[in-house]
């Protein structure tokens, strides 16, 4: 029951105590209606009591329900903050996923690179040791002298082969100024036999 009905209750109590005793005498009426005034008021004075403290009572409960509401309000916030930063730390996870993956391939090729160059190194250090002992410098040398004596001997054999070809120019030259020679002969030598052929 409502404060405000409560006191409606006992105000109307008060007037029916004031109708009851009019049915009796002055006296009783007076003490009667003395005592349901000291009753009223007492209880007007309880129910005065009982209202402000269920009011103050409901003023607690508002502000209770309030700090919950806020509290509740505050809590959604933090629900939401926390699936957002769940998401946000989903959604980094997966980057830096993709960024471990990126980096992995990387160092594959890194580690790739890296055996080419230490083969590479290998092998040039290999060439650089048969450069320091001398065994291909000392074959180019004797590839080179092998190849100036065929180049020398075969301009010795070219001169030779020149000094012939000289020899038989001349000897063509004294062959045909000889057949030149007998031929214009054979032409200016009168010969009266029939049978005679010029050579």
């Amino acid at each position: 029951m409502k404060p405000s009905e409560i006191i409606l209750v006992l105000v109307a109590a008060a007037f029916g105590g004031v109708a009851v005793v009019s049915w009796s005498s002055e006296s009783e009426a007076n003490d009667r209606a003395d005592r349901a005034r000291t009753e009223a008021t007492e209880a007007i004075r309880a129910n005065g009591a009982k209202v402000v403290l269920a009011e103050r009572r409901t003023a607690e409960a508002e502000a209770k329900l309030k700090a919950a509401q806020a509290s509740e309000a505050n809590a959604v916030a933090k629900i939401t903050t926390t699936e957002e930063a769940s998401k946000k730390v989903v959604d980094d996870l997966s980057a830096v996923k993709a960024d471990l993956a990126k980096a992995n391939t990387k160092v594959a090729e890194l580690e790739k690179a890296r055996s080419e160059s230490a083969a590479r190194v290998n092998e040039l250090t290999a060439e650089l040791a048969k450069l320091r002992d001398g065994s291909e410098v000392r074959e180019a040398v004797a590839k080179q002298k092998k190849a100036e004596s065929d180049l020398e001997a075969a301009s010795t054999a070219l001169r030779e082969a020149n000094a012939k070809v000289d020899d038989i120019a001349k000897k063509l030259a004294v062959v045909e100024e000889e057949n030149r020679r007998l031929t214009a002969e054979g032409k200016s030598f009168e010969n009266a036999s029939p049978n005679y052929r010029a050579r």
